[in-house]
């Protein structure tokens, strides 16, 4: 009997947690604006979950001793490589921040607002957060080296920690740029991108010209949001054109042109597709860029359910947060579960599928860890100096409810 009635406390207590989850998703779905295109924060929080899983699944940190190294399971079975077409989405990320900076510098330019007042609203969100990324691994790298920790570990892991600031980087000089790229034909730095790799692929140019890459490559998804803004994209045949043309040029490029298959970095490979981008890296973005565009309706649509739409708004409210923090919550887990010894999936070489199977079983763990981070630092993404709000670049807005009480509301400039 006293078990019976435990079981049906519990089934209550559910029942009271999932009505009031619906009751929340319903309040944020509701104060939502009826004009807000909920496909593009769609997009915008699946491509940053896809960097992250993708990260997640192939960094790996293998225990040799009393240091650590990066490995890959792409290194030792290179026929995973259809994971990082799935999981590597910054082309995505790309066309959805061309598309948002362009209609807000259209809509601020209407208004009257200074080029200066725009940048720094769109830059203060994307910079804030990044400060305290910097002191706690500064503090950390400090400790380690203190503590006698071997110069390798010590770089292997701030590398990691860091290397999301160089996308920052990039996207950063790309939204200075936007009234200079409002107009741009996406061609041109395709142009670009094809033209640098046949120098230094095909006519023995230095390979440092590579970097020019850095810039050209991500202005092609740029631009194309851009377009996307002018409503060049509106038709499923832009859609369709850049699926099937990205995908058959991608597939022709590994087949015939010696581009590697993965689309992310392989430790011990003479050519990365992403460090600097490729012209393979280019051409299967504009094919993510094409299903994008061609997914916008059928999102449009699961959007209006509230519970799916108040996941969505939740990741963009803390986008950047993930984004910085993820990489620093796989490591926190891997360097405290080391006290435990070399645990598989987690400080093992990932060179078989055993590896695998045991990794997928630690991603909860780390989004646990992830959920910390985000507890300890999201404040630094939606508050600026002194508790300040971060002005018309914030994220979420209050809104009153018919009973007084405050609700966010998913908004985004």
């Amino acid at each position: 009997m006293g078990q019976g009635a435990a079981g049906q406390s519990a089934v209550r207590q559910s029942a009271v947690r999932q009505s009031a989850l619906r009751e929340a998703a319903g309040r944020i779905d509701a104060a939502t604006p009826i004009d807000r295109d909920r496909a593009v924060d769609a997009l915008r929080a699946f491509a940053i979950l896809g960097v992250v899983l993708g990260h997640w699944l192939v960094t790996a940190l293998v225990a040799d001793g009393g240091s650590l190294h990066a490995s890959s399971p792409l290194q030792h079975m290179p026929w995973l490589a259809p994971i990082s077409w799935a999981f590597q989405t910054l082309a995505v990320f790309f066309l959805v921040g061309g598309h948002v900076a362009t209609r807000s510098h259209t809509a601020a330019r209407a208004k009257g607002t200074p080029y200066r007042q725009w940048l720094t609203a769109r830059l203060s969100r994307l910079f804030k957060p990044v400060a305290a990324v910097l002191v706690l691994w500064t503090i950390a790298a400090t400790a380690l080296f203190l503590s006698g920790a071997e110069p390798d570990t010590i770089h292997t892991l701030v590398k990691l920690a860091l290397s999301p600031l160089w996308f920052l980087l990039v996207f950063a000089a790309l939204t200075a740029a936007t009234p200079l790229l409002t107009r741009l034909n996406p061609l041109w730095p395709l142009a670009v991108v094809l033209h640098v790799d046949l120098l230094r692929f095909g006519l023995g140019a230095p390979q440092s010209l590579g970097w020019v890459n850095l810039a050209a490559g991500w202005l092609v998804p740029y631009t194309l949001g851009a377009a996307w803004t002018r409503g060049e994209l509106e038709r499923a045949r832009a859609g369709w054109i850049l699926l099937a043309g990205g995908a058959a040029a991608t597939a022709l490029l590994v087949a015939f042109a010696g581009y590697p298959a993965s689309m992310v970095g392989v430790p011990g490979q003479t050519i990365s597709n992403l460090n600097p981008p490729t012209l393979a890296a280019v051409t299967f973005g504009l094919a993510q860029c094409g299903l994008a565009l061609l997914l916008r309706d059928r999102l449009r649509r699961t959007m209006r359910r509230p519970l799916a739409w108040a996941a969505v708004a939740f990741v963009n409210l803390s986008a950047m947060t993930i984004f910085l923090w993820h990489q620093t919550a796989m490591m926190a887990t891997t360097a405290t579960a080391l006290t435990a010894g070399r645990l598989p999936g987690l400080h093992t070489s990932p060179d078989g599928l055993g590896w695998v199977a045991f990794r997928l079983a630690w991603l909860p763990v780390f989004a646990l860890a992830l959920t910390v981070c985000w507890t300890a630092f999201h404040s630094y993404e939606r508050r600026g100096p002194r508790g300040r709000s971060t002005g018309p670049s914030r994220v979420v807005r209050r809104h009153r409810g018919p009973d007084g009480t405050g609700a966010r509301t998913a908004h985004r400039a």
